[in-house]
């Protein structure tokens, strides 16, 4: 059994110049494995200082990324055929910011955002209304926004901060409303478009694309012609094609490695291609 003063001890103790204490802490970290990771938990909500958390973060990360590794492989062999499981696979992801993520608190709170809206559109609406109506809830309601002040920051990637935060990236507030549309049953799917993600609303009687970056407005084909031809991408349908689940679980990887690697951090990159390496064997 290890105590809370260990671990004390033991991120004291890495920053020793002798390679032999380092080599020893490092030994008794592996050795400890994930018991230790409620300790270090626990210690890091307690200290102060920006450096002195990043570097217990580090310690967890190594010590529970091989069981993520593992649990997003188990994902994957099972198959993202369903929205269910492309959520379970989102949510995992997460887990390599917040290790000791509860997914269940999480998938709750879009179980309960969902029960919050049924009653504005279960009755009466017709499909377009309703979509409309979800779609404020959300932006308006619910405030989910763009985070253009920190874009790239990695916390708009990971599903459970878009969240707490009520901000992220254009495929995480897609992938929000997606979540929540399917346990309404309702037609939202996403559009893998080079550089900005879109929503894809799909009703019986049109098919509509919209901006979840720009409070879920509808936009038309042409808009969106007209942005890729200014950001220097020649469109071609293929780019306004519902996205597969695989597809979504490609970007959302490839967006961390590229937040992480404007903040430096190479062995978080080196983590996430690993991961990306496997999701992309599964790639048809």
């Amino acid at each position: 059994m290890t105590s809370k003063t260990e671990i004390e001890s033991l991120l004291f103790l890495m920053d020793d110049p002798d390679p032999f204490v380092q080599q020893s802490v490092e030994d008794r970290l592996q050795e400890l494995g994930e018991k230790a990771v409620p300790l270090l938990d626990e210690y890091r909500a307690e200290i102060k200082g920006e450096e002195a958390r990043s570097k217990v973060n580090d310690v967890i990360h190594k010590l529970t990324f091989a069981t993520l590794e593992s649990d997003f492989i188990d994902i994957l062999d099972g198959g993202i055929k369903t929205r269910k499981s492309l959520e379970e696979a989102i949510f995992t992801l997460a887990r390599f910011d917040s290790p000791t993520l509860r997914i269940s608190d999480y998938q709750k709170k879009l179980d309960h955002f969902a029960k919050m809206i049924e009653p504005q559109i279960k009755y009466k609406l017709d499909e377009k209304r309703k979509m409309k109506q979800l779609l404020k809830f959300i932006f308006e309601d619910l405030n989910f926004r763009g985070d253009a002040e920190t874009y790239h920051a990695p916390q708009n990637c990971f599903l459970h901060k878009v969240i707490d935060r009520r901000k992220g990236l254009p495929i995480s507030l897609s992938l929000i409303v997606m979540f929540i549309a399917h346990r309404l049953e309702m037609p939202f799917f996403g559009i893998n478009m080079p550089i900005h993600f879109m929503l894809n609303f799909v009703g019986d009687k049109e098919e509509l694309l919209i901006d979840p970056y720009d409070n879920g407005a509808i936009v038309s084909y042409d808009q969106c012609y007209f942005f890729l031809k200014k950001n220097n991408i020649d469109p071609r349908p293929e780019h306004f094609q519902i996205a597969t689940n695989m597809d979504i679980v490609l970007r959302c990887i490839r967006n961390l490695i590229h937040s992480y690697e404007r903040k430096k951090e190479m062995e978080r990159v080196e983590d996430l291609g690993k991961l990306l390496t496997v999701a992309e064997m599964y790639q048809k």
